[in-house]
């Protein structure tokens, strides 16, 4: 079996025709997001008493922010 050599350059990988490339520069930063933005929706539900953030909805917040941060967790499964 041959050695590579010091010397030379690594070759750029290129994703076979079945394989899928890279993420878009965009994914990570909007995954994290809706997991936070999730997170701060219950957070801000729990500290206003209920006022806070949509008073319409009232214990259905929860199940928004939840919602939110199972949208970023699904996210988390195509991400290389």
């Amino acid at each position: 079996m041959a050695r590579p050599n010091a010397r030379t350059k690594p070759q750029a990988v290129e994703p076979r025709s079945g394989q899928r490339g890279p993420n878009p520069v965009w994914f990570k930063p909007v995954m994290f997001g809706f997991m936070l933005l999730g997170l701060v929706w219950i957070i801000v539900f729990y500290l206003s008493q209920t006022q806070l953030p949509v008073p319409a909805l009232g214990s259905w917040n929860i199940l928004v922010g939840f919602g939110i941060m199972f949208v970023g967790f699904l996210m988390t499964t195509r991400w290389r």
